[in-house]
C-alpha cells in the first residue's frame, strides 16, 4: 500500500528565460561567424556541426516544458516518473532568490549525475528543508559550470 507524500506539487520541467531581440541577434550572429569561419577554412564538418546545433539549439529554446508531478516521500525524491531514493543521495541544498533561481539541488551517490535539481515553483522553501532535514544532510552546493552559463545565457 502506497502511503501519501509529505509534500507533493506540481511544475514545469525547467524555467522559461525571457530572451529578447538582441539575445536573438548576438546567438545567430556567432552562429553564423562560426559557420563562415568553419567554410572559410574548409572544414566542412565542423560547419555541418554548428549548423546542427542552431537547428537543435532553436528547437530546445521554443519547446514548452512539461508539467511534472514532484513529490517528497517517505522513499525518496519522486520527479515525473523518476523516484531518487534517500539511500542513494548525500545531501540537499535550497536555492531560493526572488524571482530568479528556486530549486532544490540533490547530490547523488552516481557519478555520471552527481547533482540534479527538482524546481520548488510555489511551494514554501522552509516546509520543504524541514522534511528533508529528517532525510538528509544539509550542505551547502556550488553551481556547477553548466548552472552559471545558463543564468548567463539565458538558455
Amino acid at each position: 500500500m502506497q502511503k501519501e507524500p509529505f509534500l507533493s506539487w506540481r511544475a514545469p520541467e525547467f524555467e522559461v528565460s525571457s530572451r529578447d531581440r538582441k539575445w536573438y541577434f548576438y546567438v545567430t550572429a556567432t552562429l553564423l561567424f562560426i559557420i563562415a569561419y568553419a567554410i572559410f577554412t574548409n572544414s566542412l564538418i565542423m560547419a555541418i556541426t554548428f549548423i546542427l546545433i542552431g537547428m537543435v539549439g532553436y528547437i530546445y529554446i521554443h519547446k514548452e516544458p512539461r508539467i511534472l508531478n514532484f513529490a517528497l516521500t517517505e522513499e525518496g525524491v519522486v520527479a515525473g516518473r523518476e523516484i531518487y531514493e534517500f539511500g542513494n543521495l548525500k545531501s540537499f541544498w535550497i536555492f531560493y532568490e526572488e524571482d530568479d533561481l528556486q530549486v532544490i539541488s540533490f547530490h547523488t551517490n552516481s557519478y555520471l549525475l552527481p547533482y540534479f535539481h527538482v524546481p520548488i515553483h510555489n511551494q514554501d522553501p522552509a516546509a520543504i528543508r524541514e522534511i528533508l532535514l529528517d532525510h538528509l544532510a544539509e550542505e551547502k552546493h556550488q553551481p556547477g559550470i553548466m548552472e552559471v552559463l545558463d543564468r548567463i545565457l539565458h538558455l
